[in-house]
């Protein structure tokens, strides 16, 4: 069974460079998804139903929180893993992210060890 991480950040060089920190995980088989934004996220989520996504909370159309809180609490999608990432880092920004049901909130500039380790913590891949 293919294993599918999902990309959201409206930045190009930021889906980049998060795509870049887990190309490994291809030699695992995973399969990469991207969306420039939190509607076609949304949309990706409930056709392809990653296994863990990598979301922007800034973003047009949609936010992350917004996306989040609809996977999670409308939508009831499980099994699907969210890692909020933001440059917001402050203590109330964190509190909404798990309020809406984020798995993880990691702040920007994140460390790709961390990104890796985690993603390769939420696939099962050792």
């Amino acid at each position: 069974m293919e294993k599918k991480i999902l990309i959201v950040d409206d930045e190009a060089h930021i889906r980049m460079l998060i795509e870049q920190t887990l190309e490994e995980l291809e030699d695992d088989g995973v399969e990469f998804l991207t969306a420039d934004n939190g509607q076609s996220a949304l949309e990706l989520i409930e056709s392809e139903k990653p296994e863990l996504v990598f979301l922007d909370v800034m973003m047009p159309k949609l936010n992350g929180m917004e996306v989040c809180r609809k996977v999670k609490q409308e939508l009831n999608i499980t099994g699907v893993y969210i890692v909020l990432l933001t440059a917001k880092g402050q203590e109330l920004d964190r509190q909404k992210g798990h309020e809406v049901g984020a798995d993880v909130y990691m702040t920007k500039p994140f460390d790709p060890e961390v990104l890796l380790n985690k993603a390769r913590e939420v696939l099962n891949l050792s």
